[in-house]
């Protein structure tokens, strides 16, 4: 069977579909000789519909041999299984599903002619929910709790629910995709039919890097004789995923997550999340890098990037404090000592999530008072103007305080790694402060997550002084370090 009959046929089944004349649908599916894997995709939800779970497998066995990184084919045969009350296999499928999410917070397949996006969370929660009909309820609320890191608004009560659910010890209920929605062909190339022959068959491509785990189909060309010549791209260029961005500054990862850097070394970024964190490929390896130690590089023949620049006060900032595992040293603090001893034992590794990112150690187990006099200490603050809590949105059943009970607190660590989010209130009692206000004599861009951005003639407050070439401040309610020799004290008088 021709392309062109293929795609007539398979045009003619979507339109079936969409009058709900799902029978005729179907039967035109099935009369295609040589199906792609998206035609097979869409035979599998129609007999999902049916309730015909057995040929429903075997059409999403077949879509998925024929695209192995297809994650909706997954996340349906999932369905299947759990339908079939092979919790096993569902968990093995939806398992398979987020890896082809590959750290993305949804999959948007309208490109692709399925207008549907695939969220992480919803992987994630029934991958929570296959195990907990196996009897694994404390990892179904490990993914639940993961899901949260992938929430959309429109999601967050259907988690809550669910993970209110495993504390109970309670099944909840699947989130399903909705079948009655099938890949469509390309518009363009309907409506070009009767005028225009193509080129065979659609082709899988990969990526040339070999860990990428990248494929789709390659558009099909019209012929055309003696049309113009494209002028031709770099393979590699044009085949890497992301935009190409320059180290700036050395990176050392704390997290098995994170991806170590160094100056000049050049990464293309995959995605840029809005804590300023953004995941790379470097090296035939995927990991997350703070966005501001990356500069955008503009791949040009004839590359002008640097012309009318203006020179920064200092080419390269001072040499950044001695950081340890994590560990902000301030001139004469013991907790610079016991961040050197603390390096080799097994304390815990708590990631604080505020203004901007750093971590802290406690030992195993530790009451709360250990937890919030290290946080306290390190924001410069006191325990009282500080809220913990285990998400993002501070609630009831995430908050962290002196009632809560820390072994369940510690039960979410892993690999003695746990992330928590810091917010913080202002300050009303005790007696106020005489305050050190500094004004910008240079604009200076983050280069770090935990350093502080402004602008020339911004006034920041100042919080502590790291050592002699850094100091901790606020301004705009922003808190981090910066360079002592971009801003001078304001005089008493000059307030």
């Amino acid at each position: 069977m021709s392309f062109v009959d293929t795609l007539r046929q398979w045009d003619e089944a979507v339109t079936y579909a969409e009058r709900q004349d799902f029978q005729e649908a179907l039967r035109i599916f099935l009369s295609i000789q040589e199906p792609n894997s998206k035609i097979c995709f869409d035979i599998g939800c129609l007999h999902l519909l049916n309730q015909e779970l057995d040929a429903a497998e075997k059409a999403f066995d077949c879509s998925i041999r024929k695209d192995e990184h297809l994650a909706v084919a997954f996340f349906q045969r999932g369905i299947t299984f759990y339908r079939k009350k092979r919790y096993e296999e569902s968990l093995g499928d939806f398992q398979q599903a987020f890896k082809a999410l590959r750290g993305n917070q949804l999959i948007d397949y309208k490109a692709l002619g399925l207008r549907c996006k695939l969220y992480a969370c919803d992987v994630l929660h029934n991958m929570a929910l296959a195990e907990a009909q196996l009897g694994k309820w404390e990892k179904a609320q490990e993914n639940l709790v993961k899901a949260l890191n992938y929430k959309t608004e429109a999601k967050l009560n259907i988690i809550d629910r669910a993970l209110q659910s495993t504390l109970k010890q309670k099944l909840f209920k699947p989130v399903e995709f909705p079948s009655k929605e099938l890949f469509k062909p390309n518009k363009h190339y309907v409506a070009e039919l009767e005028k225009k022959d193509y080129l065979g068959k659609a082709k899988v491509v990969a990526s040339v890097v070999p860990q990428d785990e990248f494929s789709g189909f390659a558009p099909l060309q019209p012929q055309v004789e003696d049309g113009p010549t494209r002028p031709k791209e770099p393979e590699v260029l044009r085949a890497l995923e992301g935009e190409p961005h320059t180290v700036l500054f050395e990176f050392v990862p704390e997290t098995s997550d994170e991806l170590a850097v160094v100056p000049g070394n050049i990464v293309f970024v995959l995605q840029k999340g809005a804590d300023n964190w953004a995941s790379v490929i470097f090296n035939e390896r995927r990991g997350l890098v703070p966005y501001n130690y990356l500069e955008r590089l503009e791949i040009s023949l004839a590359s002008k990037q640097n012309e009318g620049k203006r020179t920064p006060p200092s080419r390269e900032p001072p040499t950044r404090p001695e950081r340890k595992q994590g560990c902000t040293p301030r001139d004469n603090s013991s907790e610079d000592t016991q961040c050197k001893e603390e390096t080799t034992d097994n304390s815990y590794i708590v990631k604080v999530r505020f203004t901007f990112t750093f971590t802290v150690r406690v030992p195993p187990g530790s009451p709360y008072a250990i937890l919030i006099e290290k946080i306290s200490k390190k924001l410069n603050l006191p325990s009282t103007a500080i809220t913990l809590s285990l998400t993002s949105e501070a609630n009831e059943r995430s908050v962290i305080d002196a009632n809560t009970d820390m072994e369940r607190v510690w039960s979410h660590v892993k690999d003695r790694h746990i992330t928590l989010w810091c917010k913080t209130k202002e300050q009303t009692d005790g007696e106020p402060q005489t305050e050190i206000h500094l004004v910008a004599l240079h604009s200076y861009e983050s280069s770090n997550p935990e350093d502080l951005s402004f602008h020339e003639g911004d006034t920041i407050t100042l919080l502590s002084r790291v050592n002699q070439d850094w100091l901790e401040g606020k301004c705009k309610g922003n808190t981090g370090i910066f360079p002592a020799s971009f801003v001078e004290e304001v005089p008493v008088n000059g307030q």
